[in-house]
């Protein structure tokens, strides 16, 4: 496999938690170092560290349900063991309220950047997601 399709793969696998709810994968593909950082396309909008980002997705996945995405155009450019992905990003599913028993539709027509780094394996060393629709 390429470190094109490896890297492809590792984003992938994110966005594939929230359909599959399997969020164990999240420790494995994000980069476990305090030089970790990502902002989200929900709140909070703050730079979030490891931690912080891999709960913060799992708490995300966990609350939508018939979630689904769609990655479009993505430039995968590589410099040595570094990669920058940038793509455009479409979110859809139904946020539910497990108190109330009520749903909201939800989708959320975005950009994505991933910084990943070759360690020994691809993992993401920070995500930048932002929303194009109000």
């Amino acid at each position: 496999m390429s470190d094109s399709e490896e890297i492809i793969k590792v984003i992938e696998a994110l966005f594939e938690a929230g359909i599959t709810k399997d969020t164990s994968v999240l420790k494995d593909i994000h980069l476990n170092d305090p030089k970790f950082s990502s902002f989200s396309d929900l709140p909070p909008y703050d730079l979030k560290d490891y931690q912080n980002t891999i709960e913060l997705e799992e708490l995300k996945f966990v609350s939508i349900s018939d979630y689904s995405y769609e990655i479009k155009n993505p430039k995968i450019s590589i410099f040595g063991d570094s990669a920058v992905v940038a793509m455009e990003l479409n979110q859809k599913g139904m946020l539910v309220d497990t108190k109330a028993y009520t749903g909201e539709h939800m989708e959320i027509e975005g950009r994505a950047t991933f910084v990943l780094v070759k360690q020994p394996t691809w993992k993401i060393a920070h995500i930048h997601l932002s929303k194009i629709n109000g």
